[in-house]
């Protein structure tokens, strides 16, 4: 994104980009900075970023993202609307909700009250138009970000509770229960999990339904499984790596490019 205007403040930043309010930024620091207000745990860091689609054809060009680090734990949130207002507006309730959930989850922990159960906190969660993908030309399509990083072992009610708290389609984690490289991700009945090789007897149950895919992760490189995504059309592909023998994710970006999951070690 070429950045258009930069509003920053002790904790708060805030990057406007090309056909986005010029109101945008003064909109968004009045109604994020009301919702750090009420974070369960102290915000060292905050980061808003208001973007824009200039195709007209886009039912939702405005996207708004909010990254939030409290005191090491970090919160995603991101939406689309039809204008900018409304954009900050919902960023600001899903935020709200994200919150209320820590919340929730860490006097749990301290046995402060019962834990909320899986889908609890989604009763009243306003809803999540679709993000906007831009119409890019198969050809002019590249790999523009390629993220490595150590694959959390935890259960796929662990990986959940990530994956919604980071406002993520999908994640890419090592199931602690049978020590597998999976990727949790939601479909039309809800979560489902998918591993190198599935081992559904080894996986840690917990109180969020998981459904164990049955199928074995295809064996590609990258532009194996890239031709893979085009394709089948779908938003990822998980696939063990030719060369490394784990599990790698390539996936369709909001801005028309693929990106890129992979293990650090």
């Amino acid at each position: 994104m070429t950045a258009r205007a930069m509003e920053s403040g002790s904790t708060l930043q805030i990057s406007v980009g090309h056909h986005v309010s010029a109101a945008g930024a003064d909109y968004a620091r009045e109604k994020i900075g009301q919702a750090l207000a009420v974070a369960p745990e102290p915000v060292l860091t905050a980061r808003v970023r208001l973007s824009g689609h200039r195709d007209p054809a886009v039912a939702n060009p405005i996207v708004a993202q909010a990254n939030v680090n409290m005191d090491g734990r970090g919160v995603r949130v991101q939406v689309a609307a039809a204008t900018t207002r409304e954009a900050i507006d919902l960023l600001e309730a899903r935020l709200l909700e994200r919150f209320d959930r820590l919340t929730r989850h860490w006097e749990a922990i301290r046995g402060r009250r019962p834990a909320p159960g899986p889908h609890e906190w989604r009763r009243d969660a306003p809803p999540r138009p679709a993000l906007p993908y831009f119409p890019r030309e198969t050809e002019q399509r590249e790999v523009v970000r390629h993220k490595s990083y150590a694959l959390a072992d935890e259960t796929c009610e662990e990986a959940a509770f990530d994956m919604e708290m980071m406002d993520y389609e999908f994640h890419l984690f090592t199931e602690s229960g049978s020590g597998v490289d999976s990727i949790l991700y939601r479909d039309a009945n809800g979560y489902r999990l998918a591993q190198l090789d599935p081992r559904p007897e080894a996986v840690t149950r917990g109180s969020v339904p998981i459904a164990v895919s049955p199928a074995t992760a295809p064996v590609l490189d990258l532009q194996g499984a890239i031709e893979r995504l085009e394709l089948t059309g779908w938003p990822f592909v998980f696939f063990r790596d030719v060369r490394r023998d784990r599990g790698h994710v390539v996936y369709h970006r909001y801005d028309g490019h693929y990106g890129l999951l992979t293990p650090s070690a």
